[in-house]
């Protein structure tokens, strides 16, 4: 039983849960350290997902894919089309800058 288990814990943990909204498509993410000439600032973001399951930590890049993917559509409905990282996830959570820009 414990073999079936783990099994369904590894396809979960691989699982994305959050979809890019057709909004979010219009968003797109510039490096930490690149200027952001002619941008208008927009707002800040804080996004937060599940970084483990039943104790197992979840793929790295599947929890950094999904944060910045609530940034993106959370963004679009700030009327930015510009996100920037404000560092690197920790423990499930991850801040950004919006901006709309020219």
């Amino acid at each position: 039983m414990k073999p079936l288990l783990l099994v369904a814990l590894c396809c979960v943990s691989a699982c994305t849960w959050v979809q890019l909204e057709s909004s979010g498509t219009q968003v797109r993410v510039v490096a930490s350290d690149e200027p952001l000439t002619h941008c208008a600032f927009k707002g800040e973001i804080t996004t937060t997902v599940t970084n483990r399951v039943a104790g197992i930590e979840r793929n790295s890049i599947k929890v950094a894919d999904e944060l910045e993917t609530l940034a993106r559509n959370e963004a679009a409905d700030l009327g930015a089309n510009v996100i920037q990282p404000q560092g690197q996830p920790v423990a499930g959570e991850q801040r950004f800058t919006a901006h709309h820009c020219r």
